[in-house]
C-alpha cells in the first residue's frame, strides 16, 4: 500500500519560497522546517521544498483540488503567478501557476461536462 505521495522541489532560497507558498498559495509550513528543507502542506497535498542537492527547476506537479475555479478566484486575489487559467481537458478542468523557482503546480478538479 503507497500512503502518499510529496515531490521534492529544488528551491534557491526555502525562506522565500516558503513565504510565497504561504502567503499566496495558502500551504502551512511544517513546524519542524529550516533554511535548507522543509514541508509545506494543504489539505491533504504536501510538497518539500529543499535548497540544492535535490531536484531540478521547472519540475511539473499535477495536484487534485475538490473547485478549480475556487481556487484559480483565490489565486487572482492573493497574486498567484498564474500561468493558464482554468481549461477544460478530457481528464481535469485544471490551471497552472507557477512557483518562484519555475516549478509548474497544475491544479485540477473533475472534468466540466460537455455540453
Amino acid at each position: 500500500m503507497f500512503e502518499c505521495a510529496n515531490p521534492i522541489l529544488n528551491v534557491a532560497d526555502v525562506a522565500r519560497s516558503v513565504q510565497y507558498y504561504v502567503e499566496v498559495l495558502g500551504f502551512t509550513n511544517a513546524g519542524w522546517g529550516d533554511d535548507e528543507f522543509t514541508l509545506v502542506t494543504r489539505d491533504a497535498a504536501g510538497l518539500y521544498l529543499c535548497k540544492g542537492g535535490q531536484g531540478h527547476a521547472g519540475t511539473w506537479v499535477w495536484i487534485g483540488v475538490e473547485d478549480v475555479e475556487a481556487l484559480h478566484a483565490e489565486y487572482l486575489r492573493s497574486g498567484a503567478r498564474i500561468l493558464h487559467p482554468p481549461e477544460h481537458h478530457p481528464w481535469a478542468h485544471e490551471m497552472k501557476v507557477t512557483d518562484l523557482d519555475g516549478h509548474v503546480l497544475r491544479c485540477g478538479s473533475e472534468p466540466k461536462a460537455q455540453k
